[in-house]
């Protein structure tokens, strides 16, 4: 099972813990979280209600810790989730989550990590969100979490540091870290606290994936907003994505065109090579009959999308033409490489081509064949010969 967090009125670990109830995690688990950590009884009161935030339905989920100014360091609070017994997968993933907090920290207060004193994300409440947001993905079996953007408002805050702007210092040094996608809050407050934020940048990868929906869980902020203050998380099981590049999703490219009957045909060459060091990842020309019966050439630019100004304006510099064309195309990708293999005439570099790690083709590097073909005399078919067998040999077949 996979879950996506869509995030509409941002994140904190109060609402996280929300959408895991909401979805089917008991909240009687969450106390057993508790309970593990070692934490006395009184240390803190879990609550669970069903609100109504504007014209939504959601679980809110209150951690109330009265404890007050206790400062602990990272190693105070790993030693309090290692010494529980939860889940191995569990603890890590919460020790992390916490390291991603104490390293923003760090870099905001120009400090180091050792040196970290916790405060509000230190507290019994941060613990309890961070461990129990962990145990609870667990529980529910989510073995992938994605994000959406997320919506930072602006503002002040009174935090153990004092008065500070929002986005939080460290909410925003979190989500640099991670290179999470931002969007314009619907209002101004905290929406995204640094408990939130650390979460997300480590347990999260922030895009939508393909999901086949199976239930969806609210949970509900504390404070009333003049929009739903709410979160949604959307647990199913991954629909399979089509062919695809390495990076996992296709590619957005444009295909950029010019009708052109007026250049001399001896220029074609270096435009081409111009329109590859830009960028473009094929460039191709085709006969066509233009106004006037006048025999002209369409030459066509494959570019990621990117690029496109770029290559139109390449184009319009280096050609005669007076305009271009631009049409979105998307672009589905072999994961490919290249490597260097020894042949009985001397190494030769060959590019190999896999689809889902199976390997499914090899081409010889030519020049690479013509120089040794011409150092052995020997045609350059038995170089290239050579060389598609020792790379099977070396790199298997499908």
């Amino acid at each position: 099972m996979i879950g996506y967090l869509d995030t509409p009125s941002g994140i904190s670990g109060d609402m996280f813990l929300g959408c895991l109830v909401d979805a089917g995690w008991p909240l009687a688990e969450l106390e057993s979280v508790v309970e593990r950590l070692g934490l006395p009884p009184d240390a803190c009161t879990l609550a669970q209600e069903r609100v109504m935030r504007d014209p939504l339905a959601a679980t809110l989920v209150t951690v109330d810790a009265p404890e007050t100014h206790v400062h602990r360091h990272l190693g105070d609070i790993e030693r309090i989730i290692r010494d529980a017994e939860l889940p191995v997968q569990v603890q890590e993933r919460a020790v992390a989550v916490f390291r991603r907090l104490a390293q923003a920290e760090a870099a905001v207060h120009g400090s180091t990590v050792e040196e970290v004193h916790f405060h509000e994300v230190g507290a019994i409440d941060a613990i309890v969100d961070i461990a129990g947001v962990c145990a609870g993905l667990h529980a529910l079996g989510v073995e992938k979490l994605y994000a959406s953007a997320l919506p930072l408002g602006e503002g002040w805050i009174d935090s153990a540091h004092g008065r500070i702007p929002l986005p939080a210092p460290a909410t925003l040094a979190l989500l640099a870290e991670a290179g999470a996608p931002t969007r314009p809050a619907p209002g101004p407050g905290e929406l995204v606290t640094p408990t939130g934020a650390a979460l997300l940048a480590e347990l999260a990868e922030f895009r939508q994936p393909r999901l086949r929906v199976q239930r969806v869980g609210l949970g509900a902020g504390r404070k009333k907003f003049d929009w739903p203050n709410v979160a949604r998380l959307w647990l199913g099981e991954p629909e399979e994505e089509p062919l695809s590049n390495s990076s996992g999703g296709p590619l957005s490219h444009v295909v950029i065109e010019a009708n052109i009957d007026d250049m001399n045909p001896e220029l074609y060459g270096p435009v081409s090579r111009r329109l590859f060091d830009y960028g473009a990842v094929d460039v191709w020309t085709t006969p066509i009959q233009m106004k006037k019966a006048r025999p002209g050439v369409t030459l066509s630019v494959l570019a990621p999308a990117e690029l496109e100004a770029k290559l139109a304006e390449a184009i319009l510099h280096e050609t005669t033409t007076l305009g271009v064309r631009v049409q979105p195309v998307h672009r589905y990708e072999a994961d490919r490489s290249v490597e260097t293999v020894d042949t009985e005439f001397g190494p030769v570099r060959v590019k190999l081509k896999r689809v889902g790690g199976a390997l499914l083709g090899v081409k010889p590097e030519f020049e690479d064949c013509a120089r040794l073909a011409q150092e052995w005399n020997v045609p350059v078919r038995l170089v290239n010969e050579g060389a598609q067998a020792a790379a099977y040999r070396l790199y298997g077949r499908s």
